[in-house]
This record gives C-alpha cells, sequence and structure tokens, in this order.
C-alpha cells in the first residue's frame, strides 16, 4: 500500500513536475527560435536537418507557410514598429513550444493526479488519453483548414469590395490564427469531458439530453468569449461545431455504465 503524501510532499511533486513542463516548453521554444530547417542529399535521399539560424529559424518558416495558406487576396502584412517581427517570431516560437510540449504536459499532469484516482478512475485516464490528443489536434487543424480561410476572407471582403486598401499588422493577424487555433483545440476536448464524468457517476447520461436546450446557449456564450472578434460570423462558427460534439460526446455517454468510485 503507497504511503499518504503529507500536503508539503505534494506541493513538492507538484513543483517537480512543474519544473519539467516548464523546460520542455522552454527547450522547445529556443529551439524552434534559433534553429532553421536546411536540406542535403545523402545517398540519393533528400534529409531535412536543423542548423542555427535565428533570422531563418522555424519559427519564421511557420509564419510565412500561415500567410500563404491563410493570408486572403489583396490583403498586405505590415509591421509598425522595429521589434514587432521578432516579437512574433518570439510569439511563434511559444506557440511552437506548447503544441510539441503538450505530450509532456498531459503525462505530467497525469502521473500527478493519478495516486488520488480510484482503480476504476485510473482506467478511464488511460483510455481516454490518445482521444483527448486527437481531438485536440482535429480541433486545431478544423479551425486552420476550414474555419480560418472563410472567417478571414469574410471579415476582410468588405474592406475589399469597398475598394478599401486592406492592411493588417503581423502582430494582429498571427494573434488571430495562434488563439482560434489554441481554443479550438480545447473547445474539442468536450466529448472527453461529458464521456469522464458519465464514467466516473458524476453525471448521469440522461442529463446530458435534459440540459440540451442550456447547452446550445451555454456554447453560443462560449463561442462569443473564445472568438477573437467580435462578429456573431464567427461566434457562429464555433458554436455549430461545439454542438455537434456535444450531441457526440452525449451519445458515447449513453453506452457509459456510470459507477460511483469506490
Amino acid at each position: 500500500m503507497e504511503k499518504e503524501m503529507t500536503f508539503l510532499e505534494h506541493l513538492d511533486e507538484l513543483r517537480s513536475r512543474l519544473i519539467r513542463v516548464i523546460a520542455s516548453v522552454v527547450v522547445f521554444t529556443v529551439f524552434f527560435f534559433l534553429f532553421g530547417l536546411r536540406e542535403a542529399t545523402v545517398g540519393g535521399y533528400r534529409v531535412v536537418y536543423p542548423f542555427p539560424d535565428v533570422f531563418n529559424n522555424i519559427a519564421s518558416m511557420v509564419l510565412r507557410q500561415i500567410q500563404r495558406d491563410l493570408l486572403p487576396e489583396g490583403v498586405k502584412l505590415i509591421t509598425t514598429e522595429p521589434a514587432q517581427m521578432m516579437i512574433v517570431i518570439i510569439y511563434a516560437s511559444l506557440f511552437l513550444g506548447l503544441l510539441f510540449s503538450m505530450p509532456v504536459v498531459t503525462y505530467e499532469l497525469a502521473r500527478f493526479v493519478n495516486p488520488a484516482l480510484f482503480p476504476r478512475e485510473k482506467r478511464m485516464l488511460s483510455r481516454v488519453f490518445a482521444p483527448s490528443l486527437v481531438l485536440f489536434v482535429l480541433g486545431g487543424l478544423f479551425a486552420y483548414y476550414a474555419m480560418m480561410p472563410f472567417t478571414l476572407q469574410f471579415l476582410l471582403q468588405y474592406a475589399l469590395m469597398s475598394g478599401v486598401e486592406a492592411y493588417l499588422t503581423i502582430e494582429s493577424f498571427m494573434s488571430f490564427i495562434f488563439w482560434f487555433v489554441l481554443a479550438m483545440g480545447v473547445a474539442f476536448q468536450m466529448p472527453v469531458f461529458m464521456v469522464g464524468l458519465t464514467s466516473i457517476g458524476a453525471v448521469q447520461p440522461e442529463t446530458w439530453k435534459r440540459n440540451f436546450r442550456y447547452a446550445v446557449v451555454g456554447l453560443f456564450i462560449v463561442g462569443a468569449a473564445i472568438t477573437p472578434d467580435g462578429s456573431g460570423i464567427t461566434m457562429l462558427m464555433v458554436a455549430a461545431p461545439m454542438i455537434v460534439l456535444y450531441v457526440l460526446g452525449y451519445l458515447v455517454a449513453r453506452r457509459q455504465k456510470p459507477k460511483i468510485a469506490s
């Protein structure tokens, strides 16, 4: 039987795990900021390898790809301060560092809460790890490839059709993209949250069904809160897939056999 830890021991363990998480984020962030990618041919095969290059680093390569993918035709990006571009590249490096550190963050969090869980809850936690990671990635991809192109084109079309020159600062453009992708990745965790609560007996499956109308209102409020602009279009585009995810979460939760952990 494991020895019960004191409050101070819990704090010490939390500190150790936070240090590992922060170290992971820092290492990845520094790597994406200091290194670029180069190509070489080895034995007839094309090999890509990291190479120190602070001006053409991986973060700046990602920023250029985002511009090619999402910047509407006729819209130009500008920088209004000497250090603005460097700050954006640092933000991009940090964003990539957080994304690539997600497995470490999830692992350390799971290991920290594991001693406090009942056996059934531990099994449930192990089963939702992969779906949670997959849903986070799907949410980010959905935002990037499905929502962002339409949203940016729609919002900027008013300026373009009015004959107004459309300029965006590089900082506002990239903040819009990063926030939206991250928010949708988190929002896509809803089915995992619903199934988890049902699995441990905290919420009965039919409760999700009875409260559907309230959930819809709440999801529209969440959509308004996490959208990076004030338009109702982006709120609707966020709320609609979340409602679908809510229904999916209910259908999966209904197949569970809720039990109070013991």
